[in-house]
């Protein structure tokens, strides 16, 4: 099948995501700077998520423009990945109402890890369903960042019982690594053109 519907469906979901971590910062309830600095917990992890739901969003973009068509097995690993990236709000809220605790920064890495997790399952489902000698597969390479970030997001998830922030320092610097742009597939693809 086409693979249209399933970009469609994705980036609506995605778009529905970011909404919801939006409205779970409630408005201050006084009318100066100082009303707003309990909130200051709460934004930054809002822009932590956003920066990886972005980084999601683009990568994923990249990744199905490499895909001639859908099979079920793309479309189930693709609602995997869904899954955990729907999760974002609830974690992303709970961890900065909480101001980095233990337990609701330990489930943030969780989802970071699993949502890496799935992301990496339909990058394989998308090999599987084109070759490996398709463009994808020639991108992908030996993916060090997409191999390095689960062994991060695992550091992360044990030192948050050191330190909670220095789970959030290693959460802030895969982010940043995903933020450098990636250029395998665009370059793979411009080879093959």
């Amino acid at each position: 099948m086409p693979k249209n519907r399933l970009e469609a469906f994705s980036d609506g979901v995605l778009a529905i995501i970011i909404t919801i971590m939006v409205l779970e910062m409630k408005v201050p309830h006084g009318d100066d700077f100082t009303a707003l600095m309990p909130l200051l917990p709460v934004f930054l992890s809002y822009v932590l998520s956003f920066v990886y739901l972005a980084i999601y969003w683009n990568n994923h973009h990249h990744m199905l423009h490499t895909a001639d068509h859908v099979s079920a097995g793309i479309l189930w690993a693709n609602l995997h990945l869904l899954f955990w990236l729907s999760l974002f709000p609830f974690v992303t809220g709970w961890m900065g109402e909480n101001q980095l605790s233990t337990i609701p920064t330990l489930l943030y890495g969780v989802v970071l890890l699993m949502a890496a997790i799935a992301y990496w399952i339909l990058q394989q489902a998308i090999i599987a369903s084109h070759g490996h000698d398709s463009v994808l597969a020639k991108a992908v390479g030996s993916d060090l960042k997409g191999k390095s970030s689960p062994l991060l997001y695992l550091t992360a998830i044990f030192a948050v019982f050191i330190a909670p922030w220095i789970s959030a320092a290693i959460y802030i610097l895969v982010a940043i690594m995903w933020l450098i742009p990636d250029r395998r597939i665009e370059k793979q693809m411009s080879t093959t053109a």
